[in-house]
């Protein structure tokens, strides 16, 4: 089965989309990825993919449009439902052409697919609304874990960086940095979380993206130095290779659950349901609950200002990851 994946919405979507690649691979299918271009670095490591493709949406991208007009495929999965996906499914001329029925709502795009699955999207954590599109396929049991493989030049990659920046042992990665202001947290907080890092033994490392608002922001926090990877996949490996990664909502929350790592996730105005790690390393802070970490997701949940949230109750939960780490490692 020659399989066609239209993945064009942001980087955590395309990492929440891996437990899809996976099952698919799984059960003998051939996989073409076409995904969004910012996230064409991360395309070595995504699982089973056998050719990858990205799209532009300001540079040149006959090859793209050449190799759907090839054709060969069995089934085209569409996770994205835009005006563009759809039309790259309809061009395609792929006999199953599947994607979610809430694409039924634009007439265009209802008229480039063949079957559309139900799928409440705010009803289910975006891995398990992914997942759901198998079912045509016939693929109902899933792991719904995302996964990266970061190549070793990558890893290399990421060792150089932290050996120009004087680190070497176990450190902490803080990501202060998204694409949204309002999920901002306070830099003298990430200051103080810093500080505390060191105490518990570690060495600290902010990491940042390229863009100028962000890049000040971190600029502003004091204690650690900061380490700009050149790309996403060696901020993959710089988050791979961390004792534990501190973030806001974004994505390096998604590359820390693909690596099982321990990890802090930060939500303030936005529902942590549809988006947070759930691997067992990982700790989920709300600043509509901001003393105590999350126990409980649900559908609809009210967020906060993340200002709420206080650096005590970011170190406490450091803490109790690091002592489960070492308990892990001792065992």
């Amino acid at each position: 089965m020659n399989v066609l994946v239209l993945q064009l919405k942001r980087i955590g979507d395309l990492i929440l989309t891996t437990p899809v690649l996976s099952a698919l691979k799984a059960n003998g299918a051939r996989i073409t990825l076409i995904a969004d271009g910012p996230c064409a670095s991360l395309l070595p490591a995504l699982p089973g993919v056998d050719e990858a493709l990205s799209f532009s949406r300001k540079g040149n991208n006959s090859a793209v449009w050449k190799r759907i007009r090839e054709r060969g495929w069995d089934v085209c999965l569409d996770f994205t439902g835009s005006d563009r996906s759809a039309f790259m499914g309809w061009l395609s001329r792929t006999p199953r052409r599947i994607t979610f029925h809430w694409v039924c709502k634009r007439l265009l795009r209802r008229l480039a697919y063949h079957e559309f699955v139900d799928s409440p999207v705010r009803l289910a954590h975006t891995c398990d609304h992914y997942l759901d599109l198998l079912r045509p396929l016939g693929i109902t049991s899933a792991d719904a874990a995302p996964t990266l493989h970061v190549p070793y030049p990558a890893q290399e990659k990421a060792r150089n960086l932290l050996a120009s920046a004087g680190i070497s042992g176990s450190y902490a990665l803080l990501h202060p940095g998204t694409a949204r202001p309002e999920k901002y947290w306070l830099p003298e907080r990430w200051s103080e979380v810093i500080e505390g890092l060191k105490v518990l033994g570690l060495t600290p490392i902010l990491t940042s993206g390229p863009d100028a608002f962000e890049l000040q922001h971190a600029g502003q926090i004091s204690g650690a130095p900061l380490v700009r990877p050149p790309d996403l996949l060696t901020l993959a490996a710089l988050v791979e290779g961390a004792r534990i990664t501190i973030s806001c909502d974004t994505a390096v929350v998604h590359l820390a659950a693909a690596f099982r790592q321990p990890q802090i996730a930060l939500f303030g105005p936005t529902n942590p349901f549809h988006w947070r790690p759930r691997h067992e390393r990982a700790i989920v802070l709300s600043a509509a609950q901001p003393e105590t970490p999350l126990g409980r997701f649900l559908p609809k949940m009210q967020g906060a200002p993340t200002a709420k949230i206080q650096s005590p109750a970011v170190l406490r939960a450091a803490e109790t990851l690091l002592a489960a780490s070492s308990s892990a490692g001792s065992s």
